[in-house]
């Protein structure tokens, strides 16, 4: 992740994102970087639109990162849909013991 925010930074201070600047600044933020990495994050931006990127990127809805009280309640069982619950829990219990049963005459 530090590879792809160096390229940012370096994109919103108006600087070329090129290998030697990526270099600089990771190795500003103490971090050693891989010559392999950053020549595949140079050669993948080279085709990309930044500006556009980011644009649908602040448009998409931030799932994973909101806040749980931001997120709609999720939906109370209904008591009709519990008490089915405990009946199948009660029926497969009843199986199990039954099983058990059979493994002792079987």
């Amino acid at each position: 992740m530090e590879y792809v925010y160096a390229a940012l930074l370096l994109h919103r201070a108006g600087k070329e994102v090129s290998e030697d600047n990526l270099k600089k600044v990771l190795s500003a933020a103490g971090v050693n970087p891989d010559e392999a990495r950053v020549k595949a994050l140079v050669a993948a931006l080279s085709e990309v639109n930044i500006d556009e990127v980011l644009k649908s990127a602040t448009a998409m809805p931030l799932a994973p990162a909101a806040p749980a009280a931001a997120q709609p309640p999720a939906e109370e069982k209904k008591p009709e849909a519990k008490e089915e619950e405990k009946k199948k829990e009660e029926k497969k219990e009843s199986e199990e013991a039954l099983a058990g049963l059979s493994a002792l005459f079987g």
